[in-house]
């Protein structure tokens, strides 16, 4: 892996292109998917025309900040995930364990937050791992 920034890094991008697609392809609810970097930058997204990605970034990264600061504030240890559930969808988001990148993810209300969740965990561990690899 490069000594670019995660959101500049053309191995990262490419794999987590491929964790994204790999993502809708067997969750054909997901809407919209991306990994951004703790402080707001983008690293990929699929493809929407419904979603600017960019104001996206900046809300999960919000959310996220959020979420860590009242896990600390009130002493639960680290935030594993964030939900947000609506009558048409689901966010699901969650760190890319070990590692100060998100997948934050939206699904549409076909979808059960127990499986949104599980495609969710298991696409950050495959992002986790390709990292980790990266890294050694």
């Amino acid at each position: 892996m490069s000594d670019d920034p995660l959101h500049r890094d053309p191995a990262a991008i490419e794999h987590g292109a491929a964790i994204l697609a790999d993502m809708k392809s067997v969750c054909r609810s997901l809407v919209y998917a991306a990994l951004l970097t703790d402080d707001g930058f983008e690293v990929v997204r699929l493809t929407s025309t419904t979603t600017d990605g960019g104001r996206f970034a900046s809300m999960a990264s919000s959310m996220q900040a959020l979420g860590d600061a009242v896990a600390r504030e009130l002493s639960l240890g680290t935030s594993q995930y964030i939900i947000i559930a609506s009558p048409t969808g689901y966010v699901v988001q969650l760190r890319v364990p070990d590692h100060p990148i998100v997948l934050s993810a939206l699904f549409d209300d076909d979808e059960t937050v127990g499986k949104a969740l599980a495609i969710t965990r298991s696409s950050a561990a495959k992002m986790s791992a390709f990292l980790a690899k990266a890294d050694a």
